[in-house]
């Protein structure tokens, strides 16, 4: 059997020639166009700026977000807005019962006239991928994001095809409503680079979103002309090659670590985070420094990046759940008992 491929059946990503931001990104620079980034998608995503630095967070540190909030809070409007801003290509996948794992990567495809089998590539292919709603499908649906996430690529009928650098996964789920709904795998949740919760926005962000959307429009619908493009996909590359740069002190190493390593020994956590998440504590401590405009991470960008980090890596006892227990409450006590260097 042969495999010729077909062209996506959505936007191509954007070629190098085609961006009009230049490719060089000075490392003294890393911050000023990390800032440049969240000032342009803060244009059409109102509010809520921790939100939106923990999205930048896991761009710069190359992983993905699992995003949580009740519906209509903007989480769509993020992505579009992030997508045009950095110039890179976005698709969405709604994510349902009836959705198999071949709607996302693709699928081969009978072509009889030259009696080949082709390969018809899915919205997979894509810098920015949405997967909406993606616990209303179940684990072998979202098990199709599985290989893509960890090493960046999709094998199709035996053949592996490369993913569009830079490559991130952006997933939203409802914590609300549970009916119709999967629980994502452990192997799925320790994917994800940060969890991040959208909460309800402040009265005056409201104020401002409703009069943007409701200024001279018939529908419920953001403009995102005004979203600039200061960023190529290239240039996303760089700052993430850069902020991989960035120094880490051996004690601030052992310290996230041994934050790591309380989550498996601490009362009241029936299941602590692996190795993963050492690695994701520090990946985005980096990129908390780039964003505090520092070449360097201190103890503090472990401390501030600590609970989307490790907040989905670990699961509770059955008693602290009966108590109404969060994670985050959880994670909170045991940072205040680990001991930090000194600075």
């Amino acid at each position: 059997m042969t495999a010729n491929e077909l062209p996506p059946q959505h936007a191509a990503p954007p070629s190098a020639e085609a961006s009009p931001v230049t490719t060089a990104v000075a490392g003294d620079g890393l911050a000023e166009r990390a800032a440049a980034i969240r000032d342009e998608v803060g244009k059409a995503f109102i509010g809520q700026p921790e939100v939106l630095d923990q999205i930048l967070v896991a761009l710069l540190a190359g992983g993905h977000v699992l995003i949580e909030g009740v519906p209509g809070l903007g989480k769509t409007l993020l992505v579009r807005s992030l997508s045009q801003a950095l110039d890179c290509s976005y698709a969405r996948v709604q994510f349902t019962p009836d959705l198999m794992p071949s709607d996302i990567s693709g699928h081969a495809v009978w072509n009889p006239k030259s009696e080949t089998f082709n390969i018809r590539r899915g919205p997979i292919f894509t810098h920015l991928l949405l997967a909406d709603e993606i616990n209303r499908a179940p684990a072998k649906t979202q098990s199709a994001l599985l290989e893509a996430m960890a090493e960046l690529q999709v094998t199709i009928e035996g053949k592996s095809f490369p993913l569009p650098p830079p490559f991130m996964t952006m997933a939203t789920q409802n914590p609300v409503e549970q009916e119709g709904t999967y629980p994502l795998p452990e192997a799925q949740l320790d994917r994800f680079l940060l969890k991040v919760l959208i909460d309800y926005p402040d009265r005056d962000d409201e104020k401002r979103m409703v009069a943007a959307v409701s200024r001279g429009q018939t529908a419920a619908s953001f403009d995102l002309s005004q979203v600039q493009c200061v960023a190529g996909p290239d240039d996303i590359v760089a700052m993430q090659a850069a902020t991989a740069q960035v120094a880490v002190d051996d004690a601030v190493i052992d310290y996230a670590v041994r934050i790591v390593a309380a989550t498996r020994d601490w009362a009241g956590i029936a299941m602590g985070a692996g190795p993963r998440g050492s690695l994701a504590l520090v990946r985005a401590a980096r990129a908390q420094a780039v964003l505090a405009g520092r070449d360097f991470v201190t103890p503090d960008d472990v401390r501030e990046i600590a609970l989307p980090a490790l907040r989905h890596r670990i699961a509770l006892a059955p008693e602290l759940q009966i108590e109404g227990q969060t994670p985050d409450a959880v994670l909170k006590a045991l940072l205040a008992k680990v001991e930090a260097p000194r600075q």
